[in-house]
């Protein structure tokens, strides 16, 4: 597995290797061991899998505050997507910066996003799936969003996306009281 760090530490992203012949591949998707070995000591407790049926749908930007905030591991399983993560940590020398990666079934690629980090996509084909784990289990309580265009992402929409109430209405970064506080190394 191939695990490099984007421009905002913390998240990486991930390319397994793919075996595979004519009857299809075999990937190992995540491996604890490996992820160990990149410095991401973390433990899974949940897999969430979303479907998109337009292209255009666009699911974000989100994030689970303390004490139950979330890190991640995003990949397509079905079609296209741009995945984004955006640092929201106080104090942070990269807050409100972000990172987009293109996730699809054919690139194999994943995303990991650490908690203080927003989270969002937007589809780019039809009928596409998103799986990830998390860290921590979802809490109603907890959940929160800011707005999808108030960070700076460049999302290469060509029309208005698709989005639900609560992400059309969700506050913008600079009205934003993140939960998130930095800490140095």
């Amino acid at each position: 597995m191939d695990i490099r760090e984007t421009k905002l530490p913390g998240v990486f992203v991930l390319k397994p290797q793919r075996f595979g012949d004519d009857r299809g591949f075999f990937s190992e998707s995540w491996s604890h061991r490996r992820l160990a070995d990149a410095g991401i000591e973390v433990e899974f407790v949940q897999d969430n899998h979303s479907m998109s049926s337009e292209v255009g749908t666009l699911r974000g930007l989100h994030f689970q505050a303390p004490p139950h905030a979330q890190a991640k591991l995003v990949r397509c399983g079905r079609g296209r997507l741009f995945d984004v993560a955006v640092d929201i940590r106080k104090g942070s020398p990269t807050y409100g910066q972000w990172v987009g990666e293109e996730l699809s079934f054919e690139n194999g690629l994943q995303l990991y996003i650490p908690e203080g980090f927003l989270h969002g996509f937007v589809t780019r084909e039809p009928m596409t799936e998103i799986v990830y784990k998390c860290t921590d289990y979802y809490a109603p309580e907890a959940d929160g969003a800011v707005h999808w265009d108030s960070a700076g992402i460049d999302w290469a929409l060509d029309r208005a996306p698709i989005l639900s109430a609560k992400d059309a209405s969700a506050p913008r970064l600079e009205a934003f009281d993140s939960p998130f506080t930095w800490e140095a190394a």
